[in-house]
């Protein structure tokens, strides 16, 4: 499934542009499609390969949550 008429990345960038802090934990079963590379470069704090593990994603979840504590700090 993918979103129509816009890629993540592109939804990330949209998303950093309205507000910068948010914290994005982008999930893909596309790795080509975005490199993990660009996706820290767009703001993303975390990129989860699908299929995902629940582990996995709590644990990106967690890392972007601290990390926008860390930077408010």
């Amino acid at each position: 499934m993918t979103m129509p008429n816009m890629t993540g990345d592109v939804l990330a960038t949209e998303l950093m542009r309205i507000r910068p802090d948010i914290p994005i934990v982008l999930c893909t079963g596309y790795s080509e499609a975005i490199l993990e590379a660009k996706a820290k470069n767009i703001g993303v704090r975390a990129l989860v390969m699908k299929p995902i593990l629940c582990a996995k994603l709590a644990q990106a979840v967690r890392a972007a949550l601290d990390h926008r504590g860390q930077a408010h700090e």
